[in-house]
């Protein structure tokens, strides 16, 4: 069925649906997105095509963050950030498992708990009702002890954009983008406590995604979670890997309500400076008119001889203005978040 937006003409998914056929080849009903997390990836098959990650981003005024649990099949990455956005102070514990060796995750989003414990480095996302409990603890040589304690709201009316991308019948993606998700706790950092609390805007942002790759990828994502005035402003942006497939992974999440924006978003940043101003606009609607200013960029690159991935992150804020499915037009002012490009060959 098609859904209430007036922004895109994908097919919406209102009820639970397999991402995969027996044979493990792509469920053609699978293909749309949703307002809730319906698919159930069932991935099998295509060794060394399969990917699945759990990312969360955690921000507040102060800081942000980050949690990556990935399985590629042929290595697992756990990796926990943390950034402090004044000092630009940053902190990082990195444990790569061969073949992923004890990774597991779920086939539904919150199906069940996620946890790593290896390599001095330890997290858990602890799934409750409506809610996630976030737990981080590590000490990197030579650097300060991280620990962290947050709970996560996840009311079961919050929408979220969920979207199911196939570049073919073998090869396609389900990703659940899930933003302005209110969070309480802290994070301490040595000696150093960060309050995260309403006060602070703190929000969380997952990025949940399950499918079967080709080779090389290349990918833009942007995403910000804040205050408009009274309004909760979610944003979420993706680009390149979707071209050609028919879908886009994004939308925007106003008070709780998503509008799924189905045309390609225009995204022009220097390669050269990812720090300069990235421009994020749609040309054939008003959807939206941003303009990204940087203030950190963090490069990691994953060698694994012909294979490997290089990614530059922002964190910064997002002004100009966006459209909801309704026509209501916002102005929005300084809201953090990130942007990023991924080149992978993996």
């Amino acid at each position: 069925m098609v859904g209430r937006n007036s922004l895109t003409h994908e097919k919406e998914i209102t009820s639970e649906v397999l991402e995969c056929l027996e044979d493990g080849t792509l469920n053609p009903e699978a293909v749309g997105f949703s307002r809730h997390p319906h698919h159930r990836c069932n991935l099998k098959g295509s060794w060394g095509r399969k990917k699945r990650w759990d990312y969360w981003c955690v921000t507040s005024r102060e800081g942000a963050l980050s949690i990556t649990y990935a399985d590629i099949d042929y290595i697992g990455l756990a990796t926990v950030s943390f950034l402090d956005f004044e000092t630009k102070e940053f902190t990082e514990k990195v444990a790569i498992v061969p073949l992923a060796r004890g990774f597991s995750q779920p086939e539904t989003v919150a199906g069940s708990d996620v946890v790593f414990n290896g390599s001095g480095l330890h997290f858990g996302i602890h799934e409750e009702k409506e809610r996630a409990r976030v737990v981080v603890s590590f000490k990197k040589l030579g650097g300060p002890h991280v620990e962290a304690e947050l709970e996560v709201d996840r009311p079961a009316t919050h929408e979220t954009l969920n979207v199911l991308v196939p570049w073919s019948d073998t090869r396609f993606q389900f990703t659940s983008k899930q933003n302005t998700l209110p969070t309480r706790g802290h994070v301490t950092v040595g000696k150093r406590r960060y309050e995260f609390n309403a006060a602070n805007d703190s929000f969380a942002t997952l990025d949940f995604g399950r499918g079967k790759w080709p080779r090389k990828t290349t990918w833009n994502w942007g995403s910000a979670s804040g205050h408009s005035g009274m309004d909760v402003i979610g944003l979420q942006f993706g680009g390149k890997w979707t071209d050609g497939t028919g879908v886009t992974e994004s939308g925007l999440v106003i008070n709780g309500k998503l509008s799924k924006i189905g045309e390609a978003i225009e995204w022009t940043y220097n390669t050269r400076d990812y720090r300069e101003p990235w421009l994020l606009k749609t040309r054939e609607s008003r959807a939206l008119d941003l303009v990204f200013d940087p203030f950190y960029e963090r490069t990691m690159k994953l060698p694994l001889g012909s294979w490997g991935a290089e990614v530059h992150q922002c964190f910064g804020r997002y002004s100009g203005r966006i459209t909801d499915e309704e026509g209501q037009e916002y102005e929005i002012e300084d809201i953090i978040g990130w942007a990023e490009e991924m080149r992978a060959s993996w």
